[in-house]
């Protein structure tokens, strides 16, 4: 039977800091284990595990995690939740969170908004002048 995948987070010594942080954001959420070296978490049923693996790494936008939200007051809520709490914001619906992790805080439907070459065009043309997706507007493209 396959196990679950686990994703691991690299901290420079700030792990179990940013899983409790994670946990305020997301309501489902939980610590399941805290050592020295590691800090494992859940968050809305994803399991994680926070390394203090120390300097040498960086996260980077080659990475992000995507938060599919049901509703224009989901997005604001990620979104302004994250830039509040010392967060970057950057454009498409991408930003980082204030330990440098990049989220991408999309509405849950954006499969259906891109399903045609020609609606993910108008889609991309309108999302392109965004930081903050305005799901309105791009369900109206």
């Amino acid at each position: 039977m396959a196990k679950p995948l686990v994703t691991c987070l690299w901290f420079d010594g700030q792990a179990e800091e940013a899983a409790k942080y994670y946990c305020t954001v997301f309501k489902d959420s939980k610590i399941t284990q805290v050592t020295p070296m590691v800090v494992t978490f859940e968050l809305n049923g994803n399991k994680f595990m926070g390394l203090n693996g120390g300097p040498q790494f960086k996260f980077d936008e080659a990475i992000s995690l995507m938060v599919n939200c049901d509703s224009q007051e989901e997005i604001d809520y990620y979104w302004d939740t994250f830039l509040n709490d010392g967060g970057a914001e950057s454009v498409c619906g991408w930003l980082k969170d204030k330990f440098g992790l990049s989220w991408q805080i999309v509405p849950s439907n954006i499969g259906e908004l891109m399903a045609t070459p020609e609606r993910a065009k108008r889609v991309m043309d309108v999302v392109m002048k965004m930081k903050k997706l305005d799901m309105k507007k791009m369900e109206e493209a």
